[in-house]
Formats: C-alpha cells, structure tokens, sequence
C-alpha cells in the first residue's frame, strides 16, 4: 500500500488507525495542528511522517495530500459546532481529490436522519463524499467503549453506580477503538473489497445492567446502573441527550452476526475485554 494520510492522528481513532498501518509495515503521513504534541511524537517515533496541517487551512490540507493515495478521514463537531465539522469534512473531501480511496468514520444510523447534531452533521459529510468520484468506504462506529471509563464515570463508580441515561434493560451496541481501527485498515489495504461500502461496526449489544455487572467483576467491587435524568444531560450538552435519547426510545440496529461473518479477519473486543485493560486500584 502507498502512502495514507491519517487525519485526527493524534485522537483516539486516527491514532489507532495510523499505528495499526505502521506495525503492518504501511508508510502513513499523520495530519495534526499540533506537531509538538506528545502524541506527535510517538507517532514520530513509531516510524510516520508527521504534518502540520488544519482543514481550514486550503494550503496545509493540499501539503499534506501531497503523494497520497489513501486517506483515513476522521471528524468532530467536539470543541467547535456541527456546522464547522461539516465545513472540515468538505474541505477534507475536495482535497483530496486525487487519492485513490477515501475510508471515513462517521456514525452508526448517521445515516437515518437521527436528529443528533453530531450524527446529522457527519451524514452532511458522507453526502458530500459519495456525491464525488474517490472511491469511498464508510465505517459507522456504534458507541465507543474505551471513552467510557472518564471521570464522570469514575465519580459514578468510586459511589458504585454506572451513570448511563438510558434504561437498564436497553441494549446499547457498542465497539472498541482497535477494532474501528482493525476495519479501517483492513479497508485501505484491500480497497476493491470495501470501495462503495457503507458499515455500521459494534463488537456486541449490551444493557446498562449487564454493563454494571460486567464493572462489578472488573473492579471488585458492588455496580449498579443509575439513570440520570435527560434534562441532567441536557445541561452539560444538547447533543449527547439527543443521542442518548435516541439510543433509548430508537436504538441502532446492527446485524452483528451478518457483520461479523462478513469480517472474518476481525477479533472483536468486548465490554469485558476493555474493563481487564483498565487500572481501577488506580482510579477508584
């Protein structure tokens, strides 16, 4: 495989993405506005070719898609506005013109007219994408497991409650970040395969109760699921209620036997998997 570009190299999925590439001994350029981060740097380390470079910045993104024939997209409304993501992503997009494939994470059901800001404004972003003529694949990850073990979980957890707002008994689709990361490469490096395809990923389906139950093993000690209110939510982000909102009243609906027959390279990582990787006599 020729050189990919790896935008959001320095967050959890782009980094994923571009370590993956570079451990199976694929050249990757890795896009960040900071390249003096201690991301960058191990980036670096591990062999890629960093780049400055700002998807408001026509000059920077054509730089770094200089030689390029892959590229890993990622975006986030997170720290600016649905509005600016769906800027970025274009901007993205048209700049990269020239690539022979373009893999981009969005989100599961982004493309079902949600109504969450931050899955509408990807759905504006895969429009865009499939309108033009790169080859494309589309990966919809469902629910990250890895970002949630944070603080707010954690607070919830040293109380031993796991604060989710959705109901116990309401299976939530969730996937780890190394198995977005394991497709998307798997996409770049076989790009007739995946050209023109569009894939909700979610290595299991479970409630907030098995969740709870899952973290009393993990940690050794009493979980319980507590449901905070929505409007509790709401105060913290408009977006988030709504996603929780939908992931309670509509709930995404991925086949994950069809998916995971149609992936046989793939090793899914559970909920359970995750917790064992996760310090608690650290944190709690």
């Amino acid at each position: 495989m020729e050189l990919t570009l790896v935008t959001g190299a320095t967050g959890a999925q782009g980094g994923a993405v571009a370590h993956l590439l570079l451990d199976r001994g694929h050249p990757v350029r890795a896009l960040t506005r900071n390249p003096e981060s201690l991301a960058a740097h191990r980036l670096h380390a591990a062999g890629a070719e960093v780049a400055q470079g700002d998807f408001d910045d026509p000059a920077t993104l054509k730089e770094a898609l200089h030689g390029v024939r892959s590229v890993f997209a990622v975006t986030t409304p997170f720290g600016t506005d649905p509005d600016t993501e769906v800027r970025q992503g274009i901007a993205l997009v048209d700049a990269a013109h020239e690539a022979d494939h373009i893999v981009f994470t969005s989100a599961s059901n982004a493309d079902r007219r949600t109504g969450i800001p931050h899955f509408d404004s990807k759905h504006r972003i895969e429009e865009h994408l499939t309108s033009g003529n790169v080859p494309w694949t589309i990966l919809g990850p469902a629910a990250f497991i890895d970002d949630k073990f944070g603080e707010w979980t954690l607070s919830g957890l040293r109380r031993g409650a796991l604060a989710l707002p959705m109901p116990s008994d309401r299976a939530l689709h969730l996937v780890a970040v190394a198995d977005i990361a394991a497709v998307a490469v798997l996409a770049l490096e076989q790009p007739d395969r995946f050209a023109g395809t569009r894939l909700d990923l979610a290595g299991e389906a479970l409630t907030p109760a098995k969740m709870a139950d899952i973290l009393t093993t993990a940690t050794g000690r009493p979980i319980h699921h507590h449901q905070p209110p929505l409007e509790v939510v709401e105060r913290h982000s408009s977006d988030l209620a709504a996603m929780f909102r939908y992931f309670a009243e509509v709930g995404t609906d991925i086949d994950l036997p069809a998916l995971h027959a149609a992936l046989p390279e793939i090793t899914w990582h559970s909920y359970a998997d995750i917790t064992r990787t996760v310090p608690w006599s650290e944190l709690l």
